[in-house]
């Protein structure tokens, strides 16, 4: 669609756009003395919630049918702590007064397909301050872009949720890649967890702030009940955490100015809060009986990487990473999950040695080289076990699901992805790329359907990115240091020429070797890139549990992309398309 608007005006509205932004920061600034203290806020006081649960298919005299959902997202106020006056949020919800943070968790079934219309029933403006020099997503006449991406789902592209197929409120105005109002999920992959959440160009960051995420459970009945894990509402639980800060007045905190202003009025590479956020509730606690129960944790942190464990040694067992089922459990001390990654655990509080324990983090942010957690952000939630014993039926088998090995010999070729962070002259970042190249440079990665890759992922920054491919599954093979000696050598050729042939990677890719952990070999979509790494993942482009074609083309516009997951990093260009070729 043109614009009505002449060049001439378009300037003016993108100076006022600034002007406004710049205002904005400077009345952040002022507040920032108004920001909630932490310290005050009771842990442990507020119970967990077992969000609203949707059901994506019909059922008629026991035969389950295709269904169609509405689902919006409303302006509306939630209650984070006792203690904390409600707070401003943007909500998931089939109507304003059911909307949740998170939102409702959709369970779907192998399939079955599920249909969705996500209505966009958000004010004119934003509830956090955005940056318009990042190319976010902007309507011409006011209004919020949105577009919902089902993080995991194998889908067409149609349905994706790509970052250009944004709308406003009742469709009033719609991106450059926006195709259809109902989303269609085939619910034909292997069973697992999913979720969803908004991915709006140079939004995202904000939209999954203000509240705009929730889970998806795909279940298949004949593979999963064998298995005997725990089930039903009380024993199988979402876990949806998540950090934010707070203003006195209960409204979520955003710094509002960049860390290079005069580049980036409000952009800074990450988010933190203090308030570590568990299924809308912050450190909340939990009344268990002494058994198993299973817990789908998902990190849905802008930024935050969290080390979970338990505070009296309890073990997790680890059934499933991202999307899929391991081949069989793996018991662990402790899981690391960055942002957008899922850990499907049991947890048997039978084995617990107190009455009491806590769900605790100790991962420094940003993640690996930054501060230690405080008080306040070491602690997740608490569990209260009851005392006396517990008729469980449930088991952990010894054999989970196996999918496909993934034979790196099978490829089809060797891609390299390089990923770079660009600083001004005060050394402060301000911006990230993919391969040196923008979102919307040319696409470059185009693998064929049905076949698998090797990529060669070097991580050039001093972060550690969590890599999401779209549509495509991986197993990480290996990851491999980058050598100290030459390497700011190898660094200045990769981001003159991008070729890593050309730069000697085999030269420098000869350093200590990172095992990858036991409970992380299965397959995923989402994993950590050590920074001064080369990690290398096997990249499938057909399902793990079947030889069956995808049933959409794959082909069709507007295609899928592949991204860091932090998403400060993602809106500021670290993303780039996929397109898939037959």
């Amino acid at each position: 669609m043109e614009s009505l608007l002449s060049p001439r005006k378009m300037k003016r509205v993108m100076m006022l756009i600034v002007t406004l932004t710049w205002l904005r920061s400077t009345c952040g600034e002022l507040l920032d003395d108004q920001l909630f203290e932490v310290g005050k806020l009771k842990m442990f006081v507020d119970d967990l919630p077992d969000m609203p649960r949707l059901h994506g298919f019909n059922s008629f005299h026991g035969i389950l049918k295709p269904t169609s959902l509405q689902i919006g997202m409303f302006s509306t106020k939630w209650k984070f702590h006792r203690d904390l006056p409600a707070t401003q949020v943007f909500a998931y919800g089939t109507s304003r007064s059911k909307a949740t943070v998170p939102g409702p968790t959709i369970e779907a079934v192998y399939g079955v397909d599920t249909y969705i219309t996500w209505r966009n029933h958000l004010p004119s403006s934003h509830i956090l301050p955005w940056d318009p020099t990042i190319s976010p997503a902007t309507a011409k006449h006011g209004g919020i872009p949105t577009v919902v991406h089902l993080h995991g789902g194998i889908h067409e592209p149609a349905s994706d949720g790509n970052a250009d197929a944004w709308f406003t409120a009742g469709f009033k105005e719609t991106g450059p890649k926006w195709t259809k109002t109902t989303l269609h999920y085939e619910n034909m992959q292997q069973p697992g967890n999913m979720w969803y959440h908004d991915h709006a160009m140079g939004l995202t960051r904000i939209n999954n702030l203000a509240g705009m995420v929730g889970a998806y459970v795909l279940r298949h009945h004949a593979v999963e009940s064998p298995l005997r894990l725990p089930t039903g509402d009380e024993f199988d639980r979402p876990l949806i955490i998540f950090d934010r800060s707070f203003r006195k007045d209960g409204s979520i905190y955003m710094n509002a100015t960049g860390n290079n202003p005069s580049i980036h009025p409000q952009w800074q590479p990450e988010y933190f809060g203090d308030v570590i956020i568990v299924n809308g509730k912050a450190w909340p606690r939990l009344n268990v009986r002494r058994r198993k129960y299973r817990f789908r944790i998902i990190n849905a942190s802008n930024a935050r990487f969290f080390k979970f464990f338990f505070s009296n040694g309890l073990d997790f067992v680890v059934v499933g990473s991202d999307s899929a089922y391991l081949s069989k459990p793996v018991v662990t001390k402790w899981i690391l999950l960055s942002p957008s990654e899922i850990a499907d655990v049991i947890v048997d509080f039978s084995k617990s040695p107190s009455r009491t324990v806590v769900l605790a983090n100790d991962a420094p942010y940003p993640y690996p080289g930054g501060d230690p957690v405080n008080k306040e952000n070491s602690m997740v939630m608490k569990f209260i076990l009851k005392t006396e014993p517990e008729d469980d039926t449930s088991i952990i088998p010894k054999k989970l699901i196996d999918y496909a090995a993934g034979d790196v010999s099978n490829a089809v070729l060797t891609r390299y992805i390089s990923m770079y962070e660009y600083v001004s002259s005060s050394d402060e970042p301000t911006h990230l790329f993919v391969n040196g190249l923008p979102y919307d440079a040319p696409v470059t990665e185009t693998p064929k359907i049905g076949t698998t890759e090797v990529w060669e992922v070097i991580n050039l920054t001093e972060d550690n990115h969590p890599l999401h491919i779209h549509l495509g599954l991986f197993k990480v093979v290996e990851q491999t240091e980058l050598l100290a000696a030459g390497l700011e050598e190898f660094k200045e050729c990769m981001t003159k020429h991008n070729d890593a042939v050309k730069c000697k990677i085999s030269k420098y890719a000869r350093g200590r070797k990172t095992a990858v952990t036991a409970h992380e070999r299965g397959w995923k979509n989402v994993f950590k890139m050590m920074p001064g790494h080369v990690t290398r993942i096997l990249v499938r482009f057909s399902y793990i549990h079947t030889n069956a074609s995808y049933p959409f083309d794959a082909t069709q516009e507007p295609g899928y992309i592949y991204h860091c997951h932090i998403l400060d990093h993602e809106d500021n260009m670290m993303m780039r398309p996929l397109k898939v070729i037959n």
